[in-house]
């Protein structure tokens, strides 16, 4: 039996495809799994657990589900490699653009640098012991938005062992087992146009049980005064990061690992990039810079096609 369905959650569209002898059973089972991942990663619910770590704050710790302390300990740790422009402590500086909402704005300057002394992640606090975390100074957040989308598709994956199963979390896909709609076993990705409407790809990839996730500035950008701000930031200046790349797609086994190094990556020097990611065997990488051309990595030669 195959089943799928679409959800509008976590801020974009998630799609979810099943095929098993208990299709139907999995599929509920997989929906209520996001709406208790959403409820307990979300940085923009005011009632979500991690949200409640962000309101205390300065004054306490606090004692949260294993996942969450899980991802925050992850998250912490790739926000101090080098190099890595990942940081889960940045959240005052989103929060304070809010780009990708309605009252997306420009802060001012000496706003700016007062919240990037409020975004270090040394000053995340855990206590592996009693599962609590402290944030030292008042005013300080974190979010999960870089990680937490891989993190939720790897359980579902998981949890549900289905004997064949497609999730798409807003261009975060994750497939396993085989695609039955084809004579090979593997699922065709289509890597996104940076310049071109939704749908129109570059390129196709062709996977078996990996995942794919791109990081661009075209996700979420607001204009004014005639210059578009995109919404991945420098933990250096609190603005925008400054980068001749368009997107960064990565793919990995598991797409917990793919949200990392798109964002620890994305923005680096582009010749720097594809060789870090030729030096590391557990992920292949695309860069399509701003001029429309196409970079990718030694190892996903065989498997990416241009259109």
């Amino acid at each position: 039996m195959k089943l799928s369905q679409q959800i509008h959650m976590m801020g974009t569209t998630i799609d979810l495809l099943i095929e098993d002898d208990q299709a139907d059973l999995k599929l509920e089972i997989a929906c209520q799994l996001l709406d208790i991942y959403n409820k307990r990663f979300s940085a923009n619910d005011s009632e979500s657990e991690l949200s409640q770590i962000n309101h205390q704050a300065g004054l306490k710790p606090v004692q949260i589900h294993p996942e969450l302390f899980e991802l925050i300990k992850i998250g912490k740790k790739e926000s101090l490699s080098t190099p890595s422009n990942l940081n889960i402590a940045l959240g005052p500086v989103t929060q304070a653009w809010h780009i990708g909402f309605p009252d997306a704005k420009l802060p001012d300057s000496k706003e700016i640098q007062k919240l990037l002394l409020l975004s270090n992640p040394e000053m995340i606090i855990l206590d592996e012991e009693n599962l609590t975390v402290f944030l030292q100074q008042k005013g300080m957040i974190i979010d999960l938005g870089a990680l937490a989308k891989g993190y939720i598709a790897d359980q579902i994956i998981k949890k549900i062992n289905a004997s064949s199963i497609l999730i798409n979390l807003g261009g975060n896909v994750l497939v396993s087992g085989p695609n039955s709609n084809r004579e090979s076993s593997s699922w065709n990705i289509g890597i996104q146009s940076p310049t071109k409407p939704r749908g129109i790809h570059v390129g196709v990839v062709s996977i078996e049980n990996q995942s794919v996730v791109t990081s661009g500035i075209y996700e979420r950008s607001f204009e004014l005064e005639g210059k578009t701000y995109h919404h991945i930031f420098s933990s250096r200046t609190g603005y925008p990061i400054e980068t001749e790349m368009a997107s960064l797609t990565i793919l990995a086994d598991k797409s917990l690992t793919c949200e990392i190094w798109t964002t620890r990556l994305f923005g680096l020097p582009i010749l720097d990039v594809i060789q870090i990611i030729d030096d590391r065997p557990e992920i292949e990488g695309i860069i399509i810079t701003k001029a429309s051309q196409i970079l990718y990595s030694e190892n996903i030669k065989s498997h990416f096609n241009l259109i």
